[in-house]
């Protein structure tokens, strides 16, 4: 019990991961363009997918090349999620008219999702090196430790798709939400993604 307890732990500290704030302004940023809970989903799972991506393969390179000089270059690309974010916020605040208009369910069922994919793809770039020091201090054994990260991915995974579900709400029921109040929630959510990613940048110039 006590070697399958940190893998089971590894499941909720990821679930838990996702509900970060810079996490979900900018999932909530790229939610806001869809109409449909599956294909807001999708975009949860895709930035599961993009961030678990980034977090084994770093893990990979860090555990069997103990390459641990590289945790200080990690930190400071902590300083591309801000970027990323205000990049989010600009477009989505001044494209927002070309976005919430869409003609089918159809066609938000064939949106592409790889801007969630970078997003998570940056996402955990920036915070994965904190991550893989901890587990090779705690996990011993290669193998061990890429299964550790491999259970934190898939429950970020969960943690995005739940975040997803209640994020996405005022944007795919018309019936309960008019245009105008989702205009609001899209406002809201890029200046909320610009001044969050302004404030991540503050932080690296002071």
């Amino acid at each position: 019990m006590e070697t399958i307890l940190p893998f089971l732990l590894a499941g909720l500290v990821g679930l838990g991961h996702a509900f970060e704030a810079d996490h979900l302004i900018a999932v909530s940023n790229i939610v806001t363009k869809r109409k449909t809970w599956t294909s807001a989903a999708r975009d949860g799972i895709f930035w599961g997918l993009g961030h678990s991506t980034t977090i084994l393969l770093v893990g990979f390179i860090l555990i069997v090349g103990q390459a641990t000089f590289l945790d200080e270059i990690l930190e400071k690309l902590e300083a591309l999620v801000g970027i990323m974010l205000i990049i989010l916020g600009v477009y989505r605040l001044f494209y927002r008219q070309k976005t919430t208009h869409f003609h089918s369910e159809n066609q938000a069922h064939h949106s592409h999702h790889g801007l969630a994919y970078g997003v998570g793809l940056i996402h955990g770039l920036a915070g994965s090196g904190t991550l893989i020091l901890v587990v090779m201090s705690k996990i011993q054994g290669v193998w061990a430790s890429m299964l550790y990260l491999g259970i934190f991915g898939i429950g970020s995974i969960i943690g995005m798709l739940l975040a997803v579900g209640i994020l996405s709400l005022p944007f795919y029921r018309e019936s309960q939400f008019t245009q105008k109040i989702q205009q609001v929630f899209i406002i809201l959510s890029s200046i909320l993604c610009i001044s969050y990613g302004i404030w991540i940048l503050q932080g690296f110039l002071s």
